[in-house]
């Protein structure tokens, strides 16, 4: 898509040079750094970046093992809905965003900054954010994934990590957190699983069949997790996996 509005916009600019000239709402604008679209095309470029936006947030950040934790943790406690959805997904997205503050800060210093004050193009800025987001995802993508999805895309195999493109580390990206958050997840179970059996056993061998195990078992989970501090051993190993 954007390689087909490029050839868009390169064939009509013989079109659109001449002053206040525009073609379906697109515009080139003469500047610093060159040709570049108006303001209208660009207010339509922003718009579909945000729609974007939580699908990046929820994919391509630490944001989605956390909160598959989260979720293991509160069916693991059987709590249901306590702490409610919103609470998890607001405390997920900050740990996100505190685990990404360095990439953000240099992405941020590299390219952002020189693309504000209008010392290099959109493409330049892109190609300087590249690296940064590149080490981070490499980091966490397994290789076996990254195998995977170069093979399924037919691209041909990169010589280096640095070379692995971007549409190949992020779906291999996802894949490897998904497995890294089930491993967690299943690891979380088995000590309130243990409670589950323990308490299951009672309520059947003195002949409690009419009252759900779960009942009985879920004030004692909650105690061990509160007693033990929980939240905070949870919590901090979480954040610590990914440093």
């Amino acid at each position: 898509m954007k390689k087909l509005l490029a050839l868009f916009v390169l064939a009509a600019a013989p079109v659109l040079s001449a002053q206040n000239d525009s073609l379906l709402g697109i515009t080139l604008v003469q500047n610093k750094t060159g040709t570049s679209l108006g303001v209208p095309m660009q207010i339509v470029l922003l718009m579909t970046l945000l729609t974007l936006l939580p699908a990046i947030l929820t994919s391509v950040t630490p944001f989605l093992r956390i909160i598959v934790v989260l979720h293991f943790l509160r069916q693991a406690l059987g709590t249901q809905t306590t702490p409610s959805n919103q609470v998890l997904v607001g405390l997920a997205l900050f740990l996100a965003l505190l685990v990404v503050q360095p990439v953000t800060e240099d992405v941020y210093h590299k390219s952002w900054q020189p693309l504000e004050s209008g010392q290099i193009t959109a493409s330049d800025a892109w190609e300087r954010a590249n690296p940064p987001i590149k080490t981070f995802l490499l980091k966490f993508a397994r290789e076996k994934d990254i195998k995977l999805f170069v093979e399924l895309s037919h691209a041909p195999a990169p010589a280096k990590p640095a070379d692995v493109p971007i549409g190949v580390l992020v779906p291999a990206y996802v894949l490897s957190e998904l497995k890294a958050a089930f491993q967690i997840g299943a690891v979380l179970f088995l000590p309130f699983l243990i409670i589950d059996l323990v308490v299951a056993s009672v309520t059947l061998s003195v002949g409690m069949v009419q009252l759900p195990p779960v009942m009985i078992s879920a004030p004692f989970k909650i105690l061990l997790f509160v007693l033990v501090d929980g939240w905070n051993l949870v919590i901090g190993s979480l954040v610590k996996s990914f440093y």
